[in-house]
């Protein structure tokens, strides 16, 4: 068939994208600056171009049309007629294929070649020049959908408070599980498989956060390399999920996934970059917003529209502040909400969102938009809080009803259990929810999303076992990934046989572990922490789609699955207290209506901390009693006192033993051990009990938790 052999009516230019209606499919592409775009059809393998359309309408800058012939499972691409003129920012160039940015799936993989760029790849005149060749052949291409699914139940909204995060990769998860039938491992089939929904519920995490599950494009240097994109920063299409990560039923098993998981009352979160696009800056490829309207979709330089700004150090930005692109980007997160189930998002570099001339604006469109959205505003928002750009730092700094990953978390725990001397303030404020960054405009103790690890740097087990990154095998000479890691190795430098090194190590992830799941905020863990999964050193494994980032099931040794049992019993002591996940801020004050204060910080010798006590840079032991007690500053949501048990948390980071006497008051009270970090799970020694006003020993860099027993219940 050619173009005469399709009936074309003038359609609507809205909704955005491919629309099925159940009698024909609505084309609608935004550009302001096009003068003529032809819709591109392919045969079933979505290989040979069948037929060139002519969009026979242009409304409010949308060009449209409806061909009541085209049904689902037809594939296409568009082709856009414009000026070529970099210097005035626009890049048209009808000899490339291009992607719809509302496609809802790609097929295909991106084949590099030279014709995908819009200018002659080595010529003098670089970007200025202008490329003939077609680009279809090496595009991957776009599917019309129909979205018809049957959904089961989908819980409520869980409180931010109860949130237990755990970060995971589709592709890396299930790659080496050995009960995923190997057609489906590494994608969103083998994640709804039985093993993997049991593990994730025994593990007891409530929420998964998914690295990049938007199609996204291998970077040709590391193609070249022999390496990949693993971790999926590198976005071409906000609709559509990666194909590698869909098998045959496509679109339905990202959505039997999320069935799943909900089934398992786990949420889900993506991680999504609309930041910046995979097209690179003025040298890259032409794949598709910058061959639609290059001067709308992205932030050019005043002065000299050649080129980008760049806050990502990706080489480009979008243009949040065009209505259009802003447009786009609130369709796309409506679009994964209500169509594909989803239940929030992690926004990758969040500053460059949120910048208005360049600068950081708490009120730029995207905030105000999403603050005004009454799907998006009700979902869980998680920004990363920083850019490369000038002023790029903004933890804190976000609207209330945004979580924030909090680095100074991450940070002030490694230095605190590293024995860095000065951190005993800094890890009140981080263990107690980082008031002094979240605490106002009535922000919660959940605005800290807390971590050790995560996807970016060492796993757990690396952070305790390597001073310095290895990263050899990314190709770089080991000048990538950060230096400023605060890990410790313990002794010895990655592998050793050294007993007394191996057993540090494990008692500096338990410590690790149970600071963060016992801290107020939400927790996130890097999935296979639990196990002591390890990347041999290497702190940027971005690259690594191989066993250095994949979960290594099999080798889980007796360690490890000590560890796992360890971590379980810490996310079931959080989730089973609502005093390590209160909702408000703790404030050291007498609770309202009781005789306690919330929580006490304590020195060895029993007594409280003071003003001098926490300014001496070499204590690096600390007693924290957190009070069970709710008053009526711990509601629950029909307003009844959420009571619980009162915990006492001894912490001692020094090398050296440090014996500590257990608070006095009640007289007569009993304090149960309930776990001891210096301990392995496999010793299983019976639970000691300390009298009020006696003493405790604690080991040095160990961790023990205890839980008052009331002079009655004593």
């Amino acid at each position: 068939m050619d173009a005469s052999d399709y009936r074309i009516w003038p359609g609507r230019p809205f909704p955005l994208g491919a629309t099925w209606d159940g009698s024909g499919t609505n084309f609608a592409l935004f550009s302001a600056h096009a003068e003529k775009v032809e819709l591109c059809l392919f045969d079933d393998e979505a290989e040979a171009e069948i037929a060139r359309i002519a969009l026979p309408e242009y409304t409010q800058e949308i060009w449209h049309g409806y061909l009541p012939d085209v049904r689902p499972g037809q594939h296409y691409g568009y082709r856009v007629y414009g000026p070529y003129e970099p210097a005035a920012g626009h890049r048209f160039n009808p000899h490339k294929l291009l992607i719809d940015p509302y496609a809802k799936a790609l097929v295909g993989d991106l084949k590099w070649h030279d014709a995908l760029f819009g200018y002659k790849v080595g010529d003098k005149a670089g970007d200025l020049s202008f490329d003939k060749r077609d680009s279809a052949p090496y595009m991957p291409k776009c599917r019309v959908i129909d979205p018809a699914f049957t959904w089961g139940r989908k819980p409520e909204p869980r409180p931010w408070h109860e949130a237990v995060i755990y970060e995971m990769h589709v592709r890396g998860f299930t790659m080496r599980h050995p009960e995923v039938p190997e057609a489906m491992r590494g994608t969103f089939a083998g994640l709804s498989t039985g093993p993997v929904v049991d593990y994730l519920r025994g593990l007891g995490v409530n929420a998964v956060e998914l690295l990049p599950v938007h199609a996204f494009v291998q970077d040709r240097h590391l193609i070249d390399a022999g390496l990949r994109n693993y971790w999926g920063y590198n976005t071409i299409g906000f609709f559509a999920p990666h194909p590698e990560y869909l098998g045959a039923e496509r679109l339905s098993e990202f959505k039997v996934f999320v069935q799943q998981m909900h089934d398992a009352d786990i949420e889900v979160i993506l991680d999504v970059v609309y930041n910046h696009t995979a097209e690179g800056n003025h040298l890259g490829p032409t794949l598709s917003f910058r061959g639609i309207d290059n001067r709308s979709y992205y932030y050019l330089m005043e002065g000299d529209e050649r080129y980008y700004n760049d806050f990502t150090g990706t080489g480009n930005a979008l243009e949040l502040r065009h209505p259009y692109v802003l447009c786009m980007v609130m369709d796309s997160l409506r679009y994964w909400v209500l169509e594909m189930g989803v239940d929030g998002f992690r926004f990758d570099l969040a500053t460059t969102l949120a910048r208005v001339a360049g600068e950081y604006n708490e009120h730029a469109s995207f905030l105000d938009a999403v603050a005004q959205d009454p799907v998006l505003s009700s979902v869980k928002l998680i920004a990363e809080p920083w850019d490369t750009g000038a002023g790029g730092y903004q933890v804190g700094n976000f609207p209330p009803g945004w979580a924030e990953w909090n680095d100074q978390y991450r940070d002030t725990i490694r230095r605190f259990w590293k024995g860095d001397e000065g951190q005993l303030a800094p890890f009140a404020s981080r263990f107690s929810g980082s008031a002094d960054i979240y605490g106002r405009r009535g922000r919660r103790t959940w605005a800290s999303v807390n971590f050790i690890t995560a996807h970016d740097g060492f796993t757990l087990r690396d952070l305790v076992s390597y001073n310095d990154k290895h990263n050899e095998a990314n190709n770089e000479d080991n000048r990538d990934g950060s230096s400023n890691n605060n890990s410790w190795n313990c002794g010895a430098e990655g592998p050793t046989d050294d007993v007394k090194v191996h057993r540090l190590r494990r008692q500096q992830c338990r410590n690790l572990l149970a600071t963060l799941l016992l801290s107020q905020g939400v927790p996130m863990i890097l999935s296979g922490d639990e196990v002591g999964r390890t990347q041999g050193g290497n702190n940027n494994a971005y690259c690594q789609d191989n066993e250095i980032s994949w979960f290594d099931w099999e080798g889980i040794d007796e360690e490890g699955q000590s560890l796992l049992a360890f971590t379980r019993q810490l996310i079931a002591l959080r989730r089973g207290h609502i005093v390590f996940h209160r909702s408000r801020f703790f404030h050291g004050q007498i609770i309202p209506g009781t005789e306690v204060k919330d929580v006490v910080w304590l020195r060895p010798d029993g007594a409280e901390m003071e003003g001098d006590d926490w300014k001496n840079g070499a204590t690096k032991a600390l007693g924290v009693r957190l009070s069970g007690e709710a008053g009526l500053m711990h509601l629950s949501e029909r307003g009844e006192q959420e009571l619980d048990e009162t915990f006492l948390l001894l912490i001692n980071a020094s090398p050296e033993s440090v014996t500590f006497k257990m608070p006095a008051d009640p007289p007569g009270a009993r304090w149960e051990e309930v776990l001891n970090t210096a301990a392995d799970m496999a010793d299983e020694a019976a639970a000691k009990r300390y009298a009020a006003g006696r003493t405790c020993p604690v080991a040095g860099n160990s961790l023990h938790l205890l839980k008052m027993h009331s002079p009655q219940e004593a």
